[in-house]
């Protein structure tokens, strides 16, 4: 099975009551942050599952703990690469299967099969995005940022059915940071995040 998750910031306090906590996440600290969404991952995720990290996985800490952490989350990870994972420690490296800037994929949700363009930054056109490929990403949180980049799809969408005589699939995008309600700081199915 494969999962979709981004914007964990592991380590970054400005993300929990310690620090100014931008995201309003409901965490006193970053251990209990850290607890939490080890506990969530490893109760959903089993070691033949894969999961696509969109980015940002931590913000601060030292490589040991980062990559201690890491380990501890059943199943294959694959990153796509955010602004603030830094790679460059071939140990660190090592705890994922693959590393990409973005990827196109195919996944299922049902019997129904979705091509997938995966990167952290939300991407206003992409590959395939008015033929049913569907867009997922991260890096906004939940700010005025994803506010206006959705309804820059909305607007577009909207220009696209009004002016073509051709029938165009709606442009899909789904921010998969794990502080989005329907997240809720675990990974989460194709299917279930359609069904947000």
């Amino acid at each position: 099975m494969n999962y979709y998750i981004s914007d964990m910031h592991f380590f970054h306090k400005n993300v929990t009551k310690e620090g100014n906590n931008f995201d309003k996440r409901p965490f006193n600290s970053l251990a209990e942050m850290h607890q939490y969404m080890k506990e969530k991952w490893n109760s959903k995720i089993t070691n033949g599952d894969t999961v696509y990290i969109l980015g940002d996985i931590a913000m601060r800490g030292t490589n040991e703990e980062l990559i201690a952490l890491v380990a501890q989350l059943k199943g294959r990870k694959v990153l796509i690469k955010g602004n603030h994972d830094d790679v460059s420690d071939m140990r660190y490296k090592n705890v994922f299967e693959e590393i990409y800037d973005y990827k196109e994929i195919t996944d299922y949700a049902d019997q129904d099969a979705y091509k997938l363009v995966l990167s952290h930054y939300p991407i206003l056109m992409w590959n395939g995005q008015h033929r049913g490929t569907i867009h997922l990403y991260g890096h906004t949180h939940n700010t005025y940022e994803n506010e206006f980049y959705q309804e820059c799809l909305r607007k577009l969408n909207m220009e696209m059915l009004m002016r073509s005589e051709k029938c165009y699939d709606i442009a899909r995008a789904y921010n998969v940071g794990c502080m989005m309600p329907y997240m809720n700081y675990e990974p989460r199915t194709l299917k279930e995040i359609l069904n947000k």
